[in-house]
């Protein structure tokens, strides 16, 4: 799936909205179309001598805000449809585990191979193995962002609560029963018979299903809910975190200036030939000469595009293209360098 280094927003200080609407039709695919002939044109000129992969890398991994993962200090999301950068940690929600996703690895079969670090956005499969916080684990389900099921190893969140099935006994306050299909916790003792079934009873309330849309679980040894027929209750506050901007998160792009705005151009111009092809405007077709000019200017480092260099084994700047500057012949003893 191609990551967008761009995202809607940055076209409208070009065009507006509704122009942009007409282009598209609401096709979100146009986009992607037009922004990967842009990103192309771009890598085809600067890749030998800049580090373009990784400054396209600050954009492509700028992700909309999602309840389910925690966001560390630093990282950039979008957040109401602007980038932010995340100034204080962001917690998302944690679901009841009714299995053991990850164990720690203690195994030597590693050999030179480095297992990959943790990430909330990977997938992952029995025997996959990773590191995180320097530990390493062991996948024993698989999980994972494209399963809808984020497991981080070692964070846990919820604790398994003691269940039995529901006879004529006392009971202590708070215990758990099944019963008829359902689960009940014992809330009083005040009217309570023990010969009075949990579904006829006052002192016995239903315990819920577990729902991940509902951000206002208390942390409390009572706040049960049922999660795959498992009875659980919160061991740490397991809601997800409500981003404010100013406390969690303050406006900023990370994104090179000069790259945005000349994939703009490149990519609207992409657009706009995308569906009319004949009938591109003298403003696009300008737009996207000095876009082309600037990279071709850029690559045969005629200006500085604000992008780090490539360094060579020496650490010094790749500059191969050198070579055509001072070659004036190919006669040695005109060319005492050649030799």
């Amino acid at each position: 799936m191609y990551r967008r280094f761009l995202n809607n927003n940055d076209y409208r200080g070009i065009i507006t909205a509704e122009a942009l609407a007409q282009l598209t039709r609401g096709d979100d695919g146009r986009f992607i179309q037009a922004e990967e002939a842009a990103e192309i044109s771009i890598v085809e000129y600067l890749s030998e001598n800049y580090e373009i992969e990784k400054e396209l890398a600050k954009g492509k991994y700028i992700t909309e805000y999602d309840r389910r993962i925690t966001y560390p200090v630093g990282v950039h999301i979008c957040f109401e449809g602007q980038i932010h950068e995340v100034i204080r940690a962001i917690s998302g929600y944690r679901k009841p585990a009714d299995k053991v996703f990850w164990e720690e690895y203690t195994g030597n079969d590693l050999g030179v191979e480095q297992p990959v670090g943790y990430s909330q956005f990977g997938t992952y499969y029995p025997d996959d193995k990773v590191c995180r916080n320097g530990i390493l684990y062991r996948c024993l389900v698989e999980n994972g962002y494209k399963f809808g099921d984020i497991r981080i190893p070692a964070v846990e969140g919820w604790i398994e609560a003691e269940t039995t099935r529901w006879q004529p006994l006392d009971y202590p306050l708070w215990s758990v029963v099944e019963y008829g299909g359902g689960f009940y916790t014992l809330m009083t003792h005040e009217g309570f018979d023990n010969s009075i079934d949990p579904l006829a009873s006052d002192c016995w309330g239903a315990i819920a299903d577990y729902d991940a849309a509902y951000n206002g679980y208390e942390l409390s040894e009572h706040e049960y809910v049922v999660y795959n027929r498992h009875v659980f209750y919160p061991e740490t506050d397991v809601n997800a975190d409500i981003p404010q901007v100013g406390v969690h998160l303050a406006p900023h792009d990370p994104r090179n200036y000069n790259l945005k705005k000349h994939m703009t151009r490149l990519a609207l111009y992409e657009l706009t030939k995308l569906i009319a092809p004949n009938n591109v405007s003298a403003v696009r077709m300008r737009d996207y000469e000095d876009s082309m000019k600037w990279l071709n200017d850029a690559a045969k480092l005629r200006l500085n595009p604000q992008i780090p260099r490539k360094v060579d084994e020496t650490k010094k700047p790749i500059a191969d293209w050198q070579l055509a500057t001072f070659q004036t012949d190919y006669d040695p003893y005109r060319n005492p360098w050649l030799v």
